[in-house]
């Protein structure tokens, strides 16, 4: 069994990622860590872990530990994920894994010298309703893909949110942002060439709250808005010559709505709906990492694949700086 060590008590951990681990074939919940030893202890007895720490520095320390899962602010991801890796630890970092894409050729760097795997929690890439969206495109069941259309929103205006605080690393785009870009690279195999966009701040909180951007793929585009002071709302399209594909609830299936996908043909005389009965995106993404982790053949969301989606997010806050289109 792959030994984890959670590295702080994150909403996020407590929620999803944790319970996913509990639930799965090949790991278990052996530590968790925080700067406040007791949260650490209280969410280790909940969680039946044997062992609580009171700073991030003892657990990694821990001959115990086989992994970490990260789930600090984003401003906190790459410090911890290097040095993690530097103890030796595979490391599953929350996404975003980092603000900037040279951060990420520091983590590749890191990974290599210390043998270990590092991969960015992106659970949409473990989804079958988005295996199935990708085999569709890629069988022609929509014909030569044309436009792919994507909206992300949610509404938050609390100021203590990390996702309203620059220095925690907030905004929309590093929130919420990075599901348009991924999953139309994951379903399509492709990747953007150039970019316009854009861009409003919260004169408050100068983070960003509202994004329209249009990313050239070559042979077909993709246009998306991104929004944290919106009323909420999910949707990803891909239309073809011969009919589209419509997920309804792309990036939170199960909180949020049915995983399920429908295509729909040219003339609208067929439509078909697949649905995925309880498919787990998190346990789906914790069994493969630790089966990867472990030598096993399992495949995960590399850095390499982080790296190109955080160049396109780049790429959306450099061309929100002028008129025109912006190189990937």
């Amino acid at each position: 069994m792959f030994r984890w060590g959670i590295l702080s008590t994150g909403r996020i951990g407590r929620e999803l990622v944790v319970p996913a681990i509990l639930d799965s074939e090949n790991g278990v919940v052996t530590a968790v860590a925080s700067r406040d030893r007791a949260r650490a202890e209280e969410m280790a007895r909940r969680f039946g872990a044997p062992l609580a720490f009171g700073s991030y520095e003892d657990l990694l320390a821990s001959p115990e530990i086989d992994g970490v899962y990260i789930p600090l602010p984003t401003s906190e991801h790459v410090e911890w994920t290097l040095r993690a890796a530097e103890a030796g630890k595979h490391v599953l970092c929350e996404k975003p894994i980092a603000l900037r894409a040279e951060a990420i050729e520091r983590l590749i760097v890191a990974r290599d010298e210390h043998r270990v795997l590092i991969s960015e929690a992106f659970m949409v890439t473990y989804a079958p309703v988005w295996a199935k969206a990708r085999d569709l495109i890629a069988q022609g069941a929509i014909g030569r893909l044309h436009q792919v259309q994507g909206a992300f929103s949610y509404f938050n205006r609390d100021p203590t949110n990390m996702r309203n605080r620059p220095e925690l690393g907030g905004g929309a785009l590093p929130d919420i942002g990075v599901y348009p870009t991924v999953t139309t690279r994951f379903a399509t195999g492709r990747e953007p060439v150039r970019v316009r966009a854009r861009l409003t701040r919260d004169p408050a909180f100068g983070t960003d709250v509202w994004s329209s951007v249009t990313a050239d793929f070559g042979d077909f585009e993709l246009s998306f808005y991104v929004a944290t002071q919106l009323a909420a709302r999910q949707s990803m399209v891909f239309h073809g010559d011969d009919g589209f594909i419509t997920l309804a609830s792309p990036f939170n299936a199960g909180r949020w709505g049915a995983e399920e996908l429908e295509l729909t043909t040219r003339d609208h005389a067929e439509s078909r709906i697949f649905r995925f009965q309880d498919s787990r995106q998190y346990r789906r993404e914790v069994e493969a990492f630790a089966d990867a982790a472990t030598g096993g053949a399992s495949t995960v969301f590399t850095l390499e694949q982080s790296l190109a989606n955080q160049r396109f997010i780049d790429a959306v806050y450099r061309a929100a700086e002028h008129d025109g289109w912006e190189p990937v």
